[in-house]
């Protein structure tokens, strides 16, 4: 099995998750969740430290994230993006997206071996969903 690349397929999702959102308006975890919500879709913030960022809900782990997220993006360290993987992979999320400088190339393997429909290729969702900073 190989990694696809379908941003259409990624954007089908009902909701989405957002792994390493953070309450720190400065930082691209809060910039990509604030862009989900500019563009009118369901999001879900995925931090161990919040219940809720930006009046969006927020889980500690991936495997609490409501059964209708089939897509999410990734901001954080690759080291962690590694598990983060695996964990969306053991909960059946099929589309990835990791935002530049998220990317690992174990990450990536572990996408192509389970054919996830992957997002790696140093696109950002802020420049394609078009977001703004106000």
């Amino acid at each position: 099995m190989s990694a696809t690349t379908d941003l259409s397929a990624f954007f089908a999702s009902p909701a989405f998750g957002v792994a390493g959102a953070s309450t720190n308006r400065e930082k691209f975890g809060n910039k990509v969740l604030r862009c989900y919500q500019q563009n009118k879709r369901k999001v879900y913030g995925v931090n161990p430290r919040s219940t809720e960022i930006e009046g969006a809900p927020c889980v500690a782990n991936l495997q609490d994230l409501p059964d209708d997220v089939l897509s999410i993006s990734v901001i954080t360290p690759p080291a962690v993006t590694e598990q983060v993987v695996r964990d969306a992979i053991a909960k059946g999320i099929r589309n990835i997206w990791l935002q530049p400088g998220a990317e690992s190339p174990l990450a990536i393997e572990e996408c192509r071996k389970h054919g996830v429909n992957l997002i790696a290729d140093g696109s950002c969702i802020l420049v394609v969903l078009g977001y703004s900073d106000h």
